[in-house]
This record gives C-alpha cells, structure tokens and sequence, in this order.
C-alpha cells in the first residue's frame, strides 16, 4: 500500500459513486481514519453525514476536499491553522498570498492597507445607516 508521502496525482480513482465510508475514504485519500475524524475537528467544511450508529458517510466533494487537505499538510508542509486559512482563500476565490523572502514587511503593510481601508468603508457605512436612522426617527416624531 502507497504511504501518506504519495503524490496527489498517484492517489486512486474516485469510483461514481454518492456516499463513501471512511474506511473508503482512508483508502482513497490514503490518509488513516483516525485523521479523517481529526480533520473533521479542525476544518469546518468537512462535515460528512452521520447516519446509523453515528457511522460516517463522505460525499464525493468531500473526498475531493480531503485529497486538497492531504496536499495542502503533506504536500505543500502546511500547518493546520495554514491549510485551514489556505482553503478558506480559495472558498472565497481570493487569491492566496504568496511570500517570497524578504517580503514579510511588504506583505505586512499590504495587510495593514487593506485592514485600514475596510475599517475606514465600515465607519462611512456606519455614518451612513446612523443618518438614516435619524432621518426615519425625525419622520415617526415630527415633535
């Protein structure tokens, strides 16, 4: 049997089929059941049926889903916490930031922008619903 180091491409097909058992995806994924049961722990996507005597049943996007975990943590050498943020970039189809040495501090002011600007669009937005508030208030009492 190929070890958890395989190459994505390498892993076996995935049969057409509508429900897995763990012990299916364990085998497809090539990752060991008592994995799958902690990556359901850490990562909120992945959230298989439970049915009968809490038995697990994964859905073919959540093999796809575990496969794109393996290479993120074995693969690629995420952490956790890195692969959990990585796959939530691509849930929200923002593109992933890539840092190359020596531009820790240029990604850092980038962040920084783009948390000043959204903090500065949250305070007009706030101004804005706070004046409409008003408005209606004045027209329920014209006192």
């Amino acid at each position: 049997m190929p070890s958890e180091n395989t190459p994505l491409a390498e892993l076996p097909p995935i049969p057409a089929k509508r429900y897995f058992t763990i012990g299916e995806v364990s085998d497809l994924c090539l990752v060991k059941p008592h994995v799958l049961r902690y990556w359901e722990q850490e990562f909120g996507q992945l959230r298989p049926v439970k049915r009968r005597g809490n038995r697990r049943y994964y859905q073919h996007h959540e093999v796809l889903l575990v496969r794109r975990i393996r290479e993120l943590l074995y693969g690629e050498g995420f952490t956790i916490i890195g692969a959990r943020g990585r796959l939530d970039e691509e849930a929200n189809g923002a593109q992933p930031l890539t840092r190359r040495r020596g531009s820790a501090a240029a990604s850092s002011a980038a962040a920084t922008a783009a948390t000043s600007a959204a903090a500065a669009q949250t305070r007009a937005d706030a101004e804005e619903l706070r004046s409409e508030l008003l408005a209606i208030a004045d027209l329920l009492d014209p006192n």
